[in-house]
């Protein structure tokens, strides 16, 4: 087995191997795309919902399926002003904002946590001022929203405020204890309104380049294949010339300069 097979099976391997590596990654861009456009279409169906009482979508168990993720919800009672706590480091108006996580006693006796709203940051760690929220009898539309994770980086927050929503760490903060835990309401509504905060927009519907990078990582696994192909069809044909010898293109006379053929009629006719 010559040495130039063996090189271009080492050429062929190298390419399989890139190929497989961006098969995976297409594959991979592939599924997060599908995940994005089944993001956007559950968006679609329950964002603008009509609201339904809380016990219809959250049981007994406070569990939240979901597929009932964004869908709005009409809880009545009262919210718990003391237990009041700010979500630091929120992306809104181009700032690190604070939400505000004010947990509501429901008619029932549950407790959600309700988010009011955003705050711009102040001069210090907190807020210069934040809203109140009403008093007495209440009655919300909220958004359902899933807790979210406790930050992987393990950071904490100063007293008062916590670094994301996770539900369980904020309900053992609480006196009360049937709170419901597997999810939060992004408000919708109050009545009666007081000083409003800043609200939440709606998801962008932008689906993403997902689907774009799974396409170039399949342009690429070909790529390799081409580019494997050129350089053993330069190497098969650079060999080809060398053992047929194929002599080199002679070398053509050089063109004599006008002005110096007839310089040299003039000395011939002198003589």
């Amino acid at each position: 087995m010559s040495s130039r097979f063996v090189r271009w099976s080492v050429y062929v391997l190298v390419a399989i191997g890139f190929a497989v590596a961006c098969a995976f990654l297409s594959h991979w861009q592939f599924e997060r795309s599908e995940a994005r456009a089944a993001e956007l279409e559950l968006i679609d169906r329950n964002h603008d919902a009509d609201p339904v009482p809380i016990d219809d979508l959250v049981g007994a168990d406070g569990a939240l399926d979901p597929q009932d993720e964004w869908r709005p919800v009409a809880v009545s009672g009262q919210y718990l002003a003391d237990e009041q706590v700010l979500v630091r480091n929120r992306p809104h108006g181009g700032t690190s904002a604070f939400e505000v996580l004010v947990p509501f006693r429901a008619d029932d006796g549950r407790i959600v946590v309700v988010d009011r709203g955003w705050v711009p940051p102040g001069e210090g760690d907190a807020p210069d001022a934040v809203p109140a929220s009403p008093s007495g009898e209440v009655e919300v539309v909220v958004r359902l929203r899933p807790s979210e994770p406790l930050p992987s980086s393990g950071r904490g927050a100063p007293e008062g405020q916590v670094p994301t929503i996770h539900v369980p760490s904020i309900a053992e903060r609480l006196t009360e204890e049937d709170t419901i835990t597997a999810a939060y309401g992004q408000l919708v509504s109050e009545t009666p309104a007081t000083e409003p905060l800043g609200g939440f927009d709606r998801p962008t519907a932008d689906p993403g380049m997902n689907l774009s990078y799974a396409i170039q990582w399949i342009l690429f696994a070909i790529m390799g294949f081409v580019f494997i192909a050129y350089i053993i069809r330069t190497e098969i044909t650079k060999h080809r010339e060398e053992v047929e010898g194929r002599p080199a293109a002679p070398n053509r006379p050089r063109r004599r300069d006008a002005d110096a053929d007839a310089e040299d009629e003039l000395l011939d006719a002198t003589r």
